[in-house]
């Protein structure tokens, strides 16, 4: 066993409070391994940990990251839980074809998506929704609904309310996209990526410089930028679409767990306490972090989600054992 992995087990032990103890530890190691799969002639990456006789915890990652986002997170969650983390087409590992052969809307990321967890034979499962996570997932949700056991919702925006102040330029871009190209430039920028993680922190320590330059370094790559337009300009897809994702929320109710950096710029701690509109019985944890909370709050939303999970358990895993 690395020493990696024995220090997220031991590290995944201690986190186990008296609550989480009422789940039993279904691993001693918390090994992550690497994988491939062809989905319609995409090549989607995704990084597995835990026992697959587990509950199934989906991580579906934000913009501009990629799964590797969950690489401390993913080893704290696999001792209880089984854990898939993917990267879209067009991110971190995934193949990026051109526009002209995969088109880039959340739509078609939700399709792929689902696929391959019908691929992966994952029938019930909690969607961890973050960023670009959240529209992804609230479509899979939509289509699936027997599928959604919960909800973990870290800064994954579903109400107008969430929506920061710089929202209104990206509106410019998507009422006239051609007459507007400096918004992509500033959306893809160096100081953009940086500032996602960076801005809202009073702990700018707990960042890795690597974390933004590895994101600019994939969003340089020829042809990143044709992607990331696509999808900023479908982005107006998913403000349209909130109030259905909030009758999908009244109407079937998960268990959710929303756990949000609260100094978000981008979507802001309005839009977590929304969920208690259509979710009275959500639990919702406001902390002091920004948009990438994982950066400096891991093992506090670690906690909470074995916590969260531990009260709120899968009884359909029972009947299909």
């Amino acid at each position: 066993m690395s020493p990696r992995t024995i220090g997220a087990t031991l590290l995944g032990a201690a986190l186990a409070g008296p609550a989480v103890a009422a789940s039993p530890i279904r691993s001693i190691t918390a090994t992550t391994t690497y994988h491939r799969a062809q989905i319609d002639g995409v090549g989607l990456f995704y990084r597995e940990a835990g026992p697959k006789d587990a509950p199934t915890i989906v991580l579906l990652h934000g913009f501009p990251s990629s799964s590797r986002g969950y690489t401390m997170l993913t080893p704290l969650l696999a001792t209880h839980y089984h854990v898939v983390a993917p990267d879209f087409p067009g991110f971190g590992q995934s193949d990026m074809p051109s526009p002209s052969v995969y088109g880039y809307t959340f739509d078609h990321l939700a399709e792929t998506i689902n696929a391959l967890l019908e691929q992966l034979k994952i029938a019930r499962y909690t969607l961890y929704l973050f960023d670009y996570g959240a529209p992804v997932g609230y479509r899979i949700a939509q289509a699936h609904p027997e599928r959604v056991h919960a909800l973990i919702v870290q800064n994954g925006n579903a109400y107008k309310e969430g929506l920061g102040p710089k929202w209104a330029k990206i509106a410019e871009f998507w009422a006239d996209p051609k007459r507007h190209p400096e918004i992509v430039s500033a959306f893809l920028s160096y100081e953009a990526t940086k500032q996602r993680h960076l801005a809202g922190t009073s702990h700018p320590e707990a960042y890795d410089p690597d974390d933004w330059n590895d994101e600019f370094s994939h969003l340089a790559r020829p042809g990143q930028r044709e992607i990331q337009a696509a999808l900023l300009y479908d982005y107006r897809t998913n403000v349209a679409a909130y109030s259905d994702w909030q009758a999908w929320l009244r109407k079937h109710k998960p268990p959710t767990l929303v756990v949000w950096g609260a100094n978000d710029p981008s979507f802001v701690a309005a839009g977590a306490t929304a969920y208690r509109a259509d979710l009275p019985d959500a639990e919702i944890h406001l902390l002091d972090a920004g948009h990438f909370a994982l950066d400096e709050k891991n093992d506090e939303i670690a906690r909470l989600i074995l916590d969260f999970m531990a009260r709120n358990p899968d009884h359909t895993m029972d009947t299909r054992r």
